[in-house]
């Protein structure tokens, strides 16, 4: 009887541990998985929080045609200027795409204030569909608000993720910046589910 029940308990903490390291090992992909192929919109909306890669994703995206648009969000009003551009601007216009072409969002320090202060700027604007730019382990949480935001409307929302050479979505816990991200956004992801969605 006490055999049984030790064999038991064995294959219970074995099939325990197994199963929370299958769990583990998928938060890559999990908080990666909404990102999707660019389709042609209206505008470009790179989000905040760049070191650079996400303007960089944005830009390219202008400069092959997908949208005539860019809105950056995430900029610190504290620090703007519109005669003295903030460094994702300038960096946009040294990539290629004209000034005319960028719209600054200074009032959004979130990513849910992001997607509100968007939806108000595609609807002041009239357009009607979006390309939305981040890092990969940031695309589960985009998706997540912006459904939410974007709930009922006929806005199109399509997810584009950079590229960086620090992710890959099956083997992100050996690298330390993935890492640190992938854990950031699954304590976000709870935060958010908590307090918005």
């Amino acid at each position: 009887m006490i055999k049984s029940f030790l064999t038991f308990l064995a294959i219970s903490v074995f099939s325990a541990s197994v199963f929370a390291g299958v769990i583990f090992l998928s938060l890559g992909f999990v908080v990666s998985y909404p990102a999707e192929k660019p389709q042609k919109a209206d505008v470009i909306i790179v989000l905040g929080g760049d070191s650079g890669l996400r303007v960089e994703k944005g830009a390219e995206l202008f400069n092959r045609g997908f949208a005539p648009n860019v809105l950056l969000t995430g900029i610190d009003a504290r620090f703007y200027r519109p005669g003295n551009p903030n460094w994702r601007e300038r960096r946009m216009r040294a990539l290629g795409v004209p000034k005319k072409a960028i719209k600054v969002d200074t009032e959004s320090e979130t990513t849910w204030e992001e997607a509100i202060n968007a939806a108000e700027t595609l609807r002041k604007k009239g357009w009607k569909s979006a390309i939305v730019v981040s890092d990969p382990p940031h695309m589960l949480r985009i998706h997540q608000t912006w459904s939410k935001v974007f709930e009922g409307s006929s806005k199109k929302i399509t997810l584009v993720s950079t590229e960086p050479d620090w992710w890959n979505r099956f083997l992100w816990w050996k690298n330390k910046t993935s890492y640190r991200f992938v854990i950031s956004e699954i304590k976000k992801n709870i935060y958010y589910y908590a307090i918005y969605l």
